[in-house]
């Protein structure tokens, strides 16, 4: 059984903590003894909605899918779990912002206007247009920030789309930090010693011998990246080639 609380590994990037790469070794170790997956990649981009990344993929007997995400921590957890209302929600928010900033712009333009006719030489140090350019800049950094929240808000975990590619959804991470009474709806959990907490339900997921050899496509270049990282190895695309 995997033992929790490394601080390196061969597969482990620079970027994690060593709580993450050890629920990943966990969740790996549970995918081949557990769910007799013989096929496993970490740090998977499959294909479909936006080409997210998932952290283990795996395919199993009769071509089962399975997908593991880790959570080390419930801000990590939370950061995932919203709702397709959460994101409009959000957006409402994100539209109310700009209007304030429309505004505010059209102020700036005639206080600018003013301050020039006014003072022409010193026209950025009359108040109306100083106060008029704090206010713009104010509701446009807010702007600037709804914005990007919008761009990564995740709704990975209530995502029809997201949750269509795989037979089987999983978290994994520390006790407490995913309860049953948190857990997003048709997915299981695992803890951090590979033990099954609740198990996920099967779903009906779509598939013909092209999404199969996709699946095992997209495992094949996480692994080959893994090992060309883990030996320190780096190449250029045209060294590498275009796999088709």
């Amino acid at each position: 059984m995997v033992e929790l609380a490394t601080e390196s590994g061969p597969f482990k990037r620079g970027n994690e903590t060593g709580l993450t790469y050890d629920l990943k070794m966990a969740a790996w170790e549970w995918l081949y003894r557990e769910a007799g997956c013989r096929v496993i990649g970490l740090e998977v981009k499959l294909e479909g909605p936006g080409g997210r990344i998932v952290d283990l993929a795996a395919v199993g007997p009769q071509n089962t899918f399975y997908i593991i995400e880790v959570k080390s921590s419930r801000s990590d957890f939370s950061r995932d779990d919203h709702t397709g209302g959460d994101l409009t929600e959000l957006q409402d928010r994100e539209r109310n912002v700009m209007g304030r900033t429309d505004l505010a712009k059209e102020t700036l333009r005639q206080a600018l206007g003013f301050a020039k006719e006014t003072s022409p030489d010193f026209w950025r140090d009359v108040p109306a247009f100083k106060q008029a350019l704090s206010d713009y800049q104010r509701v446009s950094g807010k702007e600037k920030a709804y914005r990007n929240r919008v761009a990564t808000f995740s709704t990975k975990f209530h995502d029809s789309r997201f949750m269509g590619i795989a037979d089987f959804h999983y978290l994994i991470a520390p006790k407490g930090v995913v309860t049953r009474s948190s857990l997003p709806p048709r997915w299981g959990l695992i803890d951090e010693a590979s033990e099954l907490s609740l198990p996920a339900p099967r779903k009906d997921v779509r598939k013909n011998t092209g999404i199969v050899s996709n699946f095992l496509r997209a495992i094949a270049r996480s692994n080959t990246t893994s090992m060309m990282r883990s030996q320190g190895m780096s190449f250029t695309r045209g060294e590498m080639g275009t796999a088709r």
